[in-house]
């Protein structure tokens, strides 16, 4: 059993996850709330990775994390270290690659919201952090647990993006979806197969839990 690349994977797992919720609420609270022109552009924009190859996706962010191209070049001055094949390249890839899965379920969350709940609490003046607080996070607090599972699952289950931005060195860009094709690679079925399993388990479980919860609260979700 590879246990450095599946507890590689579950760190990448985390810390995207935890990136996206940071990024995905405000972003689906203003996709929400807006009406105006470039509405649907912006949408397909994070619904993108859905319908886009990863190794499309993959091939742009390793010319972005290149030396040779602003972004790269302002990391490595910054930092002191070329951006592409490492961990961070990855956790800016599994963001990307996984934002649609953040964004979605929190969007229904906050079109679910009902308007009377934040009119009553502007006329009791209940300052904005308040509001946030005490109406908006309870009642979205479902989808942001929808959102932080399937974000979470799809991150496990990465292997195009992570192969072309962060290659294959164990400890650092080797994570457990990589690990199962190098073992298939030199026709190591065992460890393949425990491998496999572990990640197949996981996704399972992840899922399970998400349509229990879904079942459990009444509530409707969608990717799209």
């Amino acid at each position: 059993m590879d246990i450095q690349a599946l507890w590689l994977t579950a760190r990448l797992a985390l810390v995207s996850t935890l990136i996206l919720m940071v990024i995905a609420v405000p972003l689906a609270w203003g996709l929400s709330r807006w009406q105006g022109a470039g509405k649907a552009l912006v949408q397909a924009v994070i619904a993108l990775p859905l319908v886009l190859p990863p190794t499309v996706l993959g091939f742009y962010l390793l010319i972005a994390f290149s030396p040779n191209n602003a972004f790269g070049q302002t990391w490595q001055a910054l930092f002191g270290t070329p951006l592409a094949f490492t961990f961070e390249a990855l956790v800016i890839g599994s963001v990307l690659y996984s934002l649609p899965f953040a964004v979605q379920p929190l969007h229904a969350g906050f079109c679910q919201l009902q308007p009377a709940l934040l009119d009553t609490a502007r006329m009791l003046k209940l300052p904005g952090v308040a509001r946030w607080r005490y109406i908006v996070l309870p009642a979205i607090a479902p989808h942001a647990l929808i959102a932080a599972g399937l974000s979470f699952a799809h991150t496990i289950g990465e292997f195009g993006v992570v192969l072309m931005i962060g290659g294959n060195i164990p400890g650092e860009t080797r994570v457990a979806s990589i690990a199962l094709f190098d073992h298939v690679e030199a026709l190591d079925y065992t460890q393949a197969h425990q491998l496999a399993a572990v990640l197949l388990i996981i996704s399972l479980a992840m899922l399970a839990m998400l349509y229990w919860r879904q079942g459990k609260g009444g509530m409707q979700w969608r990717v799209m």
